[in-house]
């Protein structure tokens, strides 16, 4: 049953390893761990090489699989890693940290190491050391949803 099984797959030629191939990469769209991609380019490059020469048994064929899987898991690592990809928002969810570094003027003094600035269209709560409102202040932390300030340099 096996064997006829192994014969069945075998004399389906390139299409089973074409169509391995893209049931890996559609599992790898549903489930990303960037592992199946790999292996289902090298079940494509197996069914090109079946193409070319049909007369390659089947032992031949999951050999060169498990070395061109080898081979595309390291290339693929290599490439990842010289080309780590492109965060273009790493402050998306936080949006305070957008405020570290800028000055602005305090809207409310702080007393008893709170206070308030005006940023766009939002107030912001802020802690630092005791400065009168107008002061220019400088963000440069925050805790949570408060910035933390101190006096601006002069």
């Amino acid at each position: 049953m096996l064997n006829e099984a192994i014969t069945w797959v075998a004399d389906l030629g390139h299409w089973a390893w074409w169509t391995f191939g893209v049931v890996l990469v559609i599992l790898e769209i549903f489930a990303p761990t960037f592992f199946m991609l790999w292996l289902g380019i090298s079940a494509g490059v197996v069914g090109l090489i079946v193409l070319l020469i049909p007369s390659i048994t089947w032992e031949y064929q999951w050999g060169l699989f498990a070395i061109f899987s080898v081979i595309s898991l390291v290339v693929g690592r290599m490439f990842l890693m010289r080309n780590p990809g492109v965060e273009d928002n790493f402050k998306l969810n936080q949006r305070g940290a957008q405020y570290v570094g800028r000055n602005f003027t305090l809207s409310d003094a702080i007393v008893n190491g709170r206070g308030k600035i005006h940023v766009d269209d939002t107030q912001w709560a802020v802690s630092g050391p005791a400065l009168d409102a107008g002061a220019t202040v400088t963000v440069t932390d925050t805790d949570g949803i408060l910035l933390v300030v101190e006096a601006a340099e002069e």
